[in-house]
């Protein structure tokens, strides 16, 4: 009888809000399961985020699809176990070096709330060489590199808003192409982290006001791009030989309040209870014409290939009012819980949640052999 293979879930370690600013919730690897519950409890009672207000709900969310994919995972008949990663990297190899799974599902999207060491870990990972799923370290890298992501489309042809970088001390003018309004934008963050309502700039005083912030706040550079009016399209791509383009799910801004610009900022993406995140919802499949389905559907495939997603990853585009399409960000190892893009997507191609996590566990095993 062959043996049950074993998979590891790991995820990163979440953090509260506090009077000092946030602040790690598990100290060590006997919290995880204390940690994972308070954070289940507190997302699904919204009276208690509404008087508390202390969870970032970004950070819940992973815990609830950490939670949902062990479920999946153990449904299918894999032996399962979690693993939170903190600070103390030495946790994570000797926990690795212990258990030596066959596979990691990856799930850490960063250390410390630095985006930028997602990479560094899924690089552990292949030092160890343990499968895991999703991206490697450089598509991981490259990814987060707003900018470079924009670079390499450029270069293939593929159509992108024309942007701008702006670094700390740089003279704030515009790029080739560029026109306003603009959307101005962290450059190497994601989950619409640093993106609100004030993001859309009509004027060369705002544009100045809001790099600056970005700079201040996120001790980053700030992107500007042309701001595409139009429909917002998400684009759910599934396996690696040859990887499929799910059907293609919309953002549906009617519910949005008059006057507020029509993005996925980060209240209509995670905070509970707002206009934003109350007026944004997801439907799939998109009213699309054939030929502008399949023409998002190549340049998604073409996106997931250079970037260096695997397994499964969400491409986001505008769909201008003229009907040009507009790539945005190529996000590997994007969000797969319930009510995420992805799953939409997945769900109306035929896919049960067990079946989505079964599809991304499978090709990843096919690309470790």
């Amino acid at each position: 009888m062959a043996r049950r293979k074993r998979i590891a879930v790991l995820y990163n370690e979440p953090a509260v809000g506090t009077a000092a600013g946030k602040k790690l919730i598990a100290a060590n690897e006997k919290d995880d399961k204390a940690a994972a519950g308070m954070l289940r409890l507190r997302s699904r009672d919204g009276k208690t985020l509404a008087t508390q207000a202390l969870i970032d709900l970004s950070e819940i969310g992973v815990v609830e699809e950490m939670e949902d994919i062990k479920g999946a995972l153990t449904s299918l008949g894999y032996t399962t176990k979690i693993f939170n990663v903190d600070s103390k990297f030495h946790r994570l190899v000797n926990y690795l070096q212990k258990e030596n799974p066959d596979l990691v599902f990856n799930l850490v999207e960063s250390v410390e709330n630095e985006s930028a060491q997602e990479m560094n870990v899924a690089g552990v990972y292949e030092l160890m060489k343990i499968p895991f799923t999703g991206a490697g370290p450089l598509g991981l890298g490259i990814a987060l590199k707003k900018a470079r992501v924009k670079e390499i489309l450029t270069y293939h042809g593929i159509p992108t808003p024309p942007f701008r970088v702006f670094a700390r001390d740089a003279k704030v003018e515009l790029g080739k192409g560029m026109k306003f309004p603009l959307i101005v934008k962290p450059s190497q963050e994601d989950a619409s982290v640093g993106i609100d309502d004030l993001s859309v700039v009509y004027t060369m005083r705002d544009l100045r006001r809001r790099v600056r912030f970005i700079l201040e706040e996120y001790t980053q550079p700030a992107l500007a791009e042309n701001y595409i009016e139009g429909r917002e399209l998400n684009v759910a791509i599934l396996g690696n030989s040859p990887p499929m383009a799910l059907p293609i799910s919309e953002i549906d801004f009617s519910g949005m309040g008059k006057g507020m610009h029509r993005i996925v900022s980060y209240e209509a993406k995670w905070i509970h209870g707002t206009v934003a995140y109350e007026g944004t919802k997801g439907v799939c499949p998109a009213r699309l014409t054939k030929k502008q389905e399949l023409r998002l559907k190549d340049l998604a495939l073409q996106c997931y290939r250079l970037i260096g997603c695997r397994d499964y990853a969400r491409i986001d585009f505008r769909l201008a009012k003229d009907g040009s399409p507009y790539v945005l960000e190529v996000n590997p190892n994007p969000d797969i819980s319930d009510d995420a893009g992805f799953a939409r997507s997945a769900r109306a191609y035929g896919y049960t949640f067990p079946e989505i996590v079964g599809k991304i566990v499978s090709s990843a095993l096919e690309r470790s052999h």
